[in-house]
């Protein structure tokens, strides 16, 4: 059992958002196959219908998207939050996005009826233009839209942090200013893919998001830095698909993990990591993952 932001989880591993996460049914099947937690698809204030396809492929090095925060509205997706609410055995939280503090608002609150267990904020999408990290790299406006949400509710407040900035500890900073329960680092990198026969980029976006294992240095020494600064909790993510991978990020100073792009390999990911942790933890004699956040800071 893990304790993150007053939430009980049955294991460190959390359903990253925009994974198996557009129906309730779909999260509650998440839950099921092991996940600790499960985060929702990002929803917004209004109905929007992406990028184009192709809106994604796999690299020899993970996976380029560029969704574009497609999603049927908060009013649209209220029924599916209260399904996967009323079928969870563990926290479901409502990943949330906007181009200001007032969108922010009014899907939280658009929301709140169905009571998720807490809020993501999304302020790092990489490709969708007025949105995500167009609106995250301003740590101003972070702290802004931060404050401005947990302010109007009543449960934990997770900012989500791109990694396409100079300085993501500033941003983490803002995040904390503003009242965030805990930061979720990182989300996906800005990347491109040309298709070498023809000379167009291959995603209908032209660039996109890079997923996937080839991440995960960048993810771990964002934790790592982020981890150093604040006193909040971190949740690592980017390119975690064993347990080994999970352990590194804990020592970097994640409290927990999320789970993407590993699920394209299968559900049971959730289960695998989650018990190859316990079984790290029994082998070396360590009483819980508390005994392993942030250990890589303490041997330098």
């Amino acid at each position: 059992m893990v304790t993150l932001t007053g939430l009980k989880l049955k294991n460190p591993t959390i359903l990253a958002a925009g994974i198996m996460g557009t129906t309730g049914a779909s999260l509650v099947r998440m839950a099921k196959e092991g996940a600790g937690a499960v985060v929702t698809k990002s929803i917004g204030p209004e109905p929007k219908e992406g990028h184009h396809n192709p809106s994604m492929v796999q690299l020899e090095c993970g996976f380029l998207n560029a969704m574009g925060l497609p999603n049927p509205s908060y009013e649209a997706f209220l029924q599916e939050l209260e399904f996967a609410k009323n079928g969870c055995s563990v926290p479901v939280i409502a990943s949330i996005f906007g181009g200001n503090a007032d969108d922010f608002l009014k899907v939280a609150d658009g929301l709140s009826p169905a009571k998720p267990d807490a809020f993501e904020l999304n302020v790092s999408c990489p490709h969708a233009e007025g949105y995500g990290a167009m609106i995250g790299s301003d740590p101003y406006v972070v702290e802004e839209i931060t404050r401005a949400v947990c302010d109007s509710v009543d449960v934990p407040v997770w900012v989500k942090l791109t990694p396409n900035v100079t300085d993501i500890v500033s941003i983490g900073e803002a995040a904390e200013r503003g009242g965030a329960d805990a930061v979720v680092a990182i989300n996906t990198v800005r990347a491109m893919a040309i298709d070498i026969a023809t000379g167009y980029p291959i995603l209908g976006n032209r660039f996109g998001g890079l997923s996937g294992e080839a991440i995960k240095p960048i993810a771990v020494k964002c934790v790592y830095d982020l981890y150093a600064a604040l006193d909040i909790p971190i949740i690592g993510v980017g390119g975690i698909s064993k347990w080994q991978d999970a352990i590194e990020m804990m020592m970097a100073g994640a409290s927990a993990v999320q789970i993407g792009s590993a699920v394209f390999d299968g559900t049971g990911v959730f289960g695998s990591i989650a018990d190859g942790i316990d079984n790290y933890l029994d082998k070396n004699g360590h009483a819980g993952i508390k005994d392993i956040i942030g250990l890589a800071h303490e041997v330098i």
